[in-house]
């Protein structure tokens, strides 16, 4: 699902704070560009965490947002599933059954039968796509 933010942008020291009205965070960037980045980051790593703790990510304003006349105001979009794909590397236990030949050979050839596991998941829905 993809999504269009509003963004205040506020110059201080060179660079920008952001602040993103409908989420109520903060980040800040060296320059333009790098508190744009900023600000899809912040966006995407707090969903992430709204969504693990079974909340739902709040619609973004259709509307500008108040701002003072010296802020920029621009929207940062976000594919939240892409953003989970490329940022949640958290691991999970799982328990998966395999012939105990596959196991032995596995670990007679120094394989991590996980990391086997994973590469291979990643390859087929890959080419799922």
């Amino acid at each position: 699902m993809i999504k269009a933010y509003p963004v205040i942008l506020t110059p201080d020291n060179g660079g920008f704070v952001v602040y993103v009205p409908d989420l109520r965070i903060n980040t800040e960037g060296n320059n333009l560009a790098e508190a744009l980045y900023m600000a899809c980051d912040a966006i995407g790593a707090w969903a992430l965490c709204e969504e693990d703790a079974g909340r739902a990510i709040p619609e973004p304003s259709a509307v500008q947002p108040r701002h003072e006349d010296n802020e920029i105001v621009s929207w940062v979009d976000i594919d939240f599933e892409k953003y989970r794909r490329e940022n949640d590397m958290t691991c999970e236990r799982i328990n998966v059954s395999i012939p105990r030949y596959l196991k032995n050979s596995a670990r007679e050839a120094g394989l991590n039968i996980s990391q086997e596991l994973r590469e291979r998941l990643e390859e087929v829905l890959r080419a799922a796509k």
